[in-house]
Parts: C-alpha cells; sequence; structure tokens
C-alpha cells in the first residue's frame, strides 16, 4: 500500500517540475546562441594556408610622404605640377609571419573587393617574413631606378650604363663563353651603351643565329660567340640575365617607405616625367595605375589588379593606366565611374595622361 502524500509534498513536487520544464526550454532557447559563440571563437583561432589580398594605400607621385615631396630632384630644373598621378597597392594578409584565420577567410569570401588565395602562390616556399622583407625592399630600389632611367630616356636625357651579367638563362649557350661579372659593350661591332639599345640590336637577327659579344673581362675586352635564344613572344635573347647599373646625370630621389615590390615603377616614371617638364602633364584630373617598369619604358603586369582597382576608385580617380598583360583580370571588375586605360610602355601612358588632360580620352585603348 503506498504511503500518504501530503499537500505540503505535492506543492513541492509541482514547483520543481516546474522549474526543470522552464529551464529546459531555456536550455533549448540559448543552446543556438551558445553554439554560434563557440563556433565563432574556433574560427577566429584556427589558422588556414591561405592569403588575403584587400586593397592598399593609395600614394599620389606629385604629392608629399610624411611631410616631404614623394619625388624629390637635385641637379635639374622641375616645373609646377597639377590634379595627381597616384600610384595604388594591395595589403596582403598571411605568409609567413602572419597567420590568416577561418573567419578572415570566410569574411574575405563575402567582400567582393577582397580575393583568397591559397598561401604557395603568393609566398615562395620556405621563406622568412625576414626574407619577404628583404626581397620587397630590394624590388622597390630596383623599380624607382628603372623609373628615373626610364623617364630619362623618354625625354631624351643621356643615362650612362654598365650592362652588368648577372646570370644566365636556363640552357643558354652564352653560359658557356660568358661569365658573371662581364661588362657587355658590343654585339656584332656594335656598341651597346644602354639596356633598350641592347634589346634594339638583338632584334636585328633572328633567333638561333650567333652573334659576337665584346665584353669587359677583368679589366681587358673580350669577343665570344654567342648562339641567340628565343623568348616567350619570339623575340631574339642573348640568354643572359643583365643588371643595369646607372650613372644618373642628376639625383632623383623618391620618398617612400611603407610599400614595397615593383609595381609603383610606371607611376613613379610618369611623376618624374612630369616634374621635369614645363606645364601641368594631368591638366588637374586624378589619374591613378600600376605596372612594372624597365630602364627602357616597358610595362609589364603586376599582380591584386582588382583590388588596386578598388582603391583607385575610392580614392576619387577618373582614370586608371592598367598594363596590357593584366587586361584579362580587369574586365568585368572595373568599378563604376573609374576607366581603365591599357598601356604596354612609358610613352603609351604619357600619351594617355595628356590625352586626358586634353579631353581627348573617348578613344584611348581599354581592356575588353
Amino acid at each position: 500500500m503506498s504511503a500518504p502524500v501530503s499537500v505540503e509534498e505535492q506543492a513541492d513536487g509541482g514547483t520543481a517540475g516546474s522549474a526543470r520544464h522552464r529551464l529546459g526550454w531555456a536550455t533549448r532557447a540559448l543552446l543556438p546562441a551558445f553554439l554560434g559563440i563557440l563556433l565563432f571563437s574556433v574560427l577566429a583561432v584556427v589558422p588556414l594556408p591561405f592569403a588575403i589580398m584587400k586593397p592598399g594605400p593609395v600614394r599620389d607621385t606629385l604629392g608629399e610622404y610624411r611631410g616631404e615631396p614623394l619625388i624629390q630632384v637635385d641637379g635639374h630644373p622641375t616645373y609646377p605640377t597639377d590634379g595627381a598621378l597616384e600610384l595604388t597597392t594591395v595589403s596582403v594578409f598571411g605568409g609567413p609571419g602572419g597567420d590568416v584565420f577561418a573567419l578572415d577567410v570566410l569574411l574575405a569570401w563575402l567582400r567582393p573587393e577582397e580575393s583568397v588565395l591559397p598561401e604557395d602562390e603568393v609566398f615562395p616556399p620556405d621563406v622568412t617574413e625576414q626574407d619577404i622583407e628583404q626581397r620587397n625592399a630590394e624590388e622597390m630600389v630596383s623599380s624607382q631606378e628603372n623609373a628615373t632611367a626610364a623617364a630619362m630616356h623618354e625625354l631624351g636625357i643621356p643615362v650612362p650604363t654598365t650592362l652588368t651579367v648577372a646570370g644566365f638563362s636556363p640552357g643558354s649557350d652564352a653560359e658557356e663563353v660568358l661569365a658573371e661579372g662581364d661588362v657587355v659593350l658590343a654585339v656584332d661591332g656594335q656598341e651597346v651603351p644602354d639596356l633598350p639599345q641592347l634589346r634594339d640590336r638583338m632584334q636585328q637577327v633572328d633567333p638561333g643565329d650567333p652573334v659576337t659579344v665584346r665584353v669587359e673581362r677583368d679589366g681587358a675586352p673580350v669577343e665570344v660567340e654567342v648562339t641567340t635564344t628565343s623568348g616567350p613572344e619570339g623575340e631574339t635573347l642573348l640568354g643572359v640575365l643583365i643588371d643595369p647599373r646607372y650613372e644618373f646625370p642628376f639625383d632623383v630621389s623618391i620618398q617612400i617607405e611603407d610599400i614595397g615590390g615593383p609595381s609603383a615603377g610606371l607611376m613613379f616614371a610618369l611623376g618624374i616625367v612630369d616634374k621635369l617638364t614645363p606645364g601641368a602633364m594631368t591638366g588637374g584630373e586624378r589619374i591613378a595605375g600600376t605596372g612594372t617598369i624597365d630602364s627602357s619604358g616597358r610595362v609589364g603586369p603586376i599582380g591584386g589588379i582588382r583590388q588596386k582597382l578598388v582603391g583607385a576608385a575610392s580614392s576619387g580617380a577618373t582614370h586608371f593606366l592598367a598594363p596590357a598583360g593584366n587586361c584579362d583580370e580587369v574586365v568585368g571588375a572595373v568599378p563604376e565611374g573609374l576607366q581603365v586605360v591599357r598601356v604596354e610602355t612609358l610613352g603609351e601612358a604619357r600619351d594617355a595622361v595628356e590625352a586626358i588632360a586634353d579631353g581627348a580620352d573617348a578613344d584611348l585603348p581599354t581592356c575588353r
């Protein structure tokens, strides 16, 4: 026979049951929030082997950097400028010394102005953070030197250059007869005082033809025969890597410290040309761009073009000078209000800037 249950016991039991019922509902209601916080916490601390590219700073090569003119010229007349010639950059997150977490990757995927790439596509294997910083600094110095040489060549200012052999193309015949440190003086009896003239001279022979190269080795002239090779676009190459060393007739210095790499070369060169020529080349317009440049004025492709387009539009630029080699990435990624002009040389870029200043930009070549 069961024991009697008092009223107090029934009341207490009912109260406990109701509390447990309410606690169960509260737990079920809070569980999604708890799981969300837990998931968020995990995503925020789990590193992934990706790199994220975002629009970086924009710098006006005609303006100032930390209170000083970004481009300074000493020993040659300069002229007032107007408008802006802006170099664009990309901020890269990840790689050695900079983890990217799962949450960062998820958010970047949701932002059209950002790109997520496998880390090994952006950073070479087995490099340290210090290696990357040193490489970027070296490329920036080389970019500034090439930009200065290209600008002077564009303006017809002679730049004595020493063409020093710094390496060889894989499988090149030149490696058998030339040595690192040789200074190239002439090809088939024709002097080549600078890199543009060496390239022009090489195009006067067909790939595979032999040429006689005169070099200076250990202070003495030496002549050797080199079988030329073919480049990726069918051009004739000597098969050597040249380290050009310039003797500039006056000083050009570029004050910038927080940007590395070679992609500002084109805009550096345009800024130098503008400062060395009478009249404001831009006509007061705000023009942005990017591209590597060599001493002959050839413009090369760069990375992060989509982020640079966004950065240019955000800065208020109306036109963007893009390397022809990046056109496939430009199509479909141009922000509203920004006109892209395709360029392959410093001369073309200069003509484009002057056309924009004159309001004659409607027929300028673009990426299609």
